[in-house]
């Protein structure tokens, strides 16, 4: 079974998924927010949508201190569905959520 920082990929229970445009504003606090959850199993999940701001380059930030944090880079801005869904395509646990 992979290893995912401190959780096994297997024990995963809940993949979060939080689309980036453009949320520089809101992003850390977004990140902070998951981080902090009392259920520890969990993969967060942050596609970038190409957005003009420092958003994912915050995330990167967060996900260079959390091995739960993973970056999914488009190539264009795909609109908040598609985001979620090429998020969804890479999740791992059996449930998982949105952010924004």
């Amino acid at each position: 079974m992979e290893q995912v920082g401190d959780v096994q990929v297997g024990d995963v229970k809940v993949s979060i998924i939080i689309p980036v445009y453009n949320t520089e504003k809101y992003i850390a606090e977004a990140l902070e927010s998951c981080i902090n959850q009392t259920l520890q199993e969990i993969e967060i999940i942050v596609v970038d949508d190409c957005g003009s701001d420092r958003s994912i380059e915050i995330a990167q930030e967060y996900a260079n201190k959390d091995s739960r944090i993973k970056i999914i880079k488009n190539v264009e801005n795909q609109k908040l569905m598609l985001a979620r869904f090429e998020g969804a395509k890479v999740a791992k646990a059996d449930y998982y959520v949105f952010g924004f």
